[in-house]
């Protein structure tokens, strides 16, 4: 690959991932120099997600702050639509650059068809003994029978397989988004009762709180529960990346959904007694008075919870 290129945006988060769990900021800068090294005439555009400073060690994150600081590195904008892929096609799309990634970009095949371009879309990687080599690549294409969205929304029934009205709205009914996985969910369940404080990165907004995610799994913080007084917007109160002290207030079963507060912000009957009642994306789900004779105890409550999850999946395969 001798010919040189104008422009390259590079996708940071990707190439300091390569080979690796977590992101490093050293890898992603040796990447960047050996690159710049091979094509001197280049001019090179470095895009990371917005958590990208969160996830790498915490060594390295003066230095990043550093990068930010000096343009050197660029994160996408609070609530940016595809997130940091979307930001760098965005920008190699406007500036007809290449980039640099080992990512095929599927969900954005039909949006940016130049991706199959011949030289649109370049890789990377570490060699032992050799050390950064990169090369042409096309995407992989989605598989053909992997149907996407728009593509089903297409698909008209057969007449035999049409249902009645009244069958539709109650199979609409029953179907709730499901917010984790069902094996991190379960784990977290057992492992965290209601009232454990924990860590969480803030992941994205919802039209009512946050969402944040904690190890495997991701919570919801509404906004009664992130301050008091309750701020009016949680885009004022608390950026993308931040990292919060919070505890477990409830869990959702039917959505695998873990209940959050800021510590402190908690009412007593939420943080020891309280359950949480199913509520749908981005709405605030109600909390259920506790009964003064009996309360649940913590780890009763996450048991059911847990049974409750796995009895949602086995009905759904069926």
């Amino acid at each position: 690959m001798n010919k040189a290129f104008a422009h390259v945006v590079v996708d940071g988060s990707n190439i300091a991932t390569e080979g690796r769990s977590d992101p490093s900021l050293r890898q992603l800068n040796e990447a960047v120099l050996a690159f710049m090294k091979e094509f001197p005439g280049t001019k090179v555009t470095v895009v990371v997600d917005a958590t990208f400073g969160h996830r790498i060690d915490r060594r390295e994150r003066a230095e990043f702050d550093a990068a930010i600081n000096n343009n050197e590195l660029v994160a996408p904008p609070a609530g940016a639509v595809g997130r940091g892929d979307g930001f760098v096609l965005t920008i190699a799309d406007k500036v007809k650059a290449s980039v640099l990634s080992n990512d095929s970009y599927q969900e954005f095949h039909d949006q940016y068809k130049w991706l199959f371009d011949e030289g649109r879309l370049l890789g990377g990687k570490p060699v032992p003994n050799v050390g950064w080599v990169f090369i042409r690549r096309l995407p992989v294409r989605k598989q053909a029978g992997r149907a996407t969205a728009s593509s089903v929304r297409r698909i008209k029934p057969r007449p035999s397989a049409v249902k009645p009205p009244v069958a539709k709205v109650a199979t609409t009914k029953s179907v709730h988004p499901k917010l984790n996985e069902l094996n991190p969910f379960l784990n977290f369940v057992e492992k965290n009762s209601i009232g454990t404080k924990v860590r969480g990165v803030v992941e994205s907004y919802a039209s009512h709180g946050v969402y944040v995610k904690i190890g495997e799994v991701s919570g919801y913080l509404p906004l009664r529960l992130m301050a008091k007084p309750a701020p009016r917007s949680a885009r004022e109160h608390v950026k993308l990346g931040a990292t919060l002290s919070l505890v477990v207030v409830g869990f959702t079963p039917s959505r695998r959904s873990v209940e959050l507060s800021v510590v402190g912000v908690e009412t007593p009957s939420e943080s020891k007694v309280g359950a949480r009642v199913q509520g749908s994306r981005g709405t605030q789900a109600k909390s259920v008075p506790a009964k003064t004779s009996q309360p649940k105890k913590p780890r009763r409550r996450a048991q059911h919870a847990k049974n409750t999850a796995k009895k949602a999946t086995s009905n759904k395969k069926r």
